[in-house]
C-alpha cells in the first residue's frame, strides 16, 4: 500500500518537473504551459503525450 502511494507521488512530482523543464526551454518562444493541478494531474496520468497535446493546443490557440 505504501509502495503505491510513493509511486503516485513520484509520478506527480516528475510530471511537475517535466512541465517546468519544458517551460524553461520554451520560454523564449512564449509557449509556456501553466503549472496547475489540471496540467500536472493530466501529465502524471497520461504521460508525455498529454504534455504534447497541451503544447499543440497552446500553439493553435495563440
Amino acid at each position: 500500500m505504501l509502495k503505491k502511494i510513493f509511486g503516485i507521488l513520484k509520478k506527480i512530482i516528475m510530471s511537475a518537473f517535466l512541465i517546468y523543464g519544458y517551460n524553461l526551454i520554451a520560454s523564449p518562444l512564449n509557449l509556456v504551459v501553466p503549472i496547475n493541478l489540471i496540467t500536472v494531474f493530466s501529465v502524471s496520468f497520461f504521460g508525455f503525450p498529454a504534455l504534447l497535446s497541451f503544447i499543440v493546443i497552446l500553439f493553435f490557440i495563440y
